[in-house]
């Protein structure tokens, strides 16, 4: 008896921390993410026809902030206080269940196309058409566009109240689950991770060539760093995501509490932009470093105050 109640404190202990974890990942990541995008908002990233890559950077940003907001907050809830979102009305159904997957696989699709625009760039001794700044923001509108019509039946058809009273996130008229967990690991982790791969393994080459290389153009230099940098933050994302993805696709009526760790891991990628380009981005660095001691806007108010000569 006394190992059964030890059994049940040791599984609760193991769900709340699950739970805050989930909550540490919407204030912590909604921190950081919110922080990158204001850095690449900052004066030193406004040349956008230097690098309209920061389109992609920044819209990541953005994305990763609305996925915390989804299924990992659902997590939060019904563990630590016994409340599904899921479960409380149909509007909130359809909300989490469409936002879960459109925010996820627009943040895997603009990664692929993050890797494909280093590729170009550093394959290429001009810019393509794929990396001028109003192409990329078609591609961004497409991406958004694309997934908002595969996921627009969620809106429509998903969610409903039985006989019995209860909200059921399955359609009257068809069963959208396991179905979907299967089209999104696909969309979400099988196409893209193959994509990145690809992608990443030409852009791996071109550094090293390029590293080997004594004679290397200047305006080619500039791309080595933030190449390096979304190289390392695309493995991350296969690694993080991929075990979450395929436990819920197949393994579905697993233990909460292990479903619920496997999404924390994917979605902790999800926050780790910020300190993956302090690290390895060093412009990034030093415009977060400026801004948060105020080093810019102290020198502009010094420069701008008169001289005197003291009689």
């Amino acid at each position: 008896m006394s190992t059964n109640k030890t059994t049940i404190s040791i599984r609760s202990a193991e769900s709340l921390i699950v739970a805050y974890y989930s909550l540490t990942l919407i204030i912590v990541g909604s921190l950081l993410n919110f922080l990158t995008f204001l850095i690449l908002c900052r004066s030193a990233f406004r040349d956008i026809n230097a690098r309209p890559i920061l389109h992609y950077m920044r819209t990541i940003a953005i994305f990763d902030i609305l996925m915390l907001y989804g299924w990992n907050f659902d997590h939060y809830l019904t563990i630590a206080h016994d409340f599904r979102i899921l479960r409380y009305s149909i509007a909130s159904c359809k909300f989490i269940c469409f936002i879960s997957y459109f925010t996820s696989q627009i943040s895997a699709w603009l990664r692929v196309f993050v890797c494909l625009d280093r590729y170009l760039l550093l394959s290429c001794l001009y810019k393509t058409c794929f990396n001028r700044s109003k192409s990329i923001l078609i591609i961004i509108a497409c991406v958004i566009i694309g997934s908002s019509l595969l996921n627009l039946h969620l809106l429509i058809f998903a969610c409903y109240r039985t006989k019995s009273g209860t909200i059921s996130s399955q359609a009257q008229s068809y069963r959208i689950y396991p179905l979907w967990d299967y089209l999104n690991l696909g969309v979400y982790n099988g196409v893209p991770f193959i994509s990145m791969v690809i992608l990443n393994s030409g852009v791996i080459y071109r550094l090293i060539h390029l590293h080997r290389t004594t004679k290397i153009q200047n305006s080619r230099i500039q791309y080595r760093s933030i190449s390096i940098t979304l190289v390392i933050t695309t493995f991350l994302f296969l690694i993080m995501t991929t075990p979450s993805t395929i436990a819920f696709a197949f393994f579905p009526n697993s233990d909460l509490t292990v479903l619920s760790l496997l999404d924390g891991i994917l979605y902790t990628y999800h926050i780790t932009s910020f300190p993956l380009y302090f690290i390895t981005f060093t412009e990034f660095r030093q415009e977060c470093i400026g801004m948060l001691t105020c080093k810019n806007h102290h020198q502009k108010i010094r420069s701008q105050i008169p001289i005197r000569r003291i009689a």
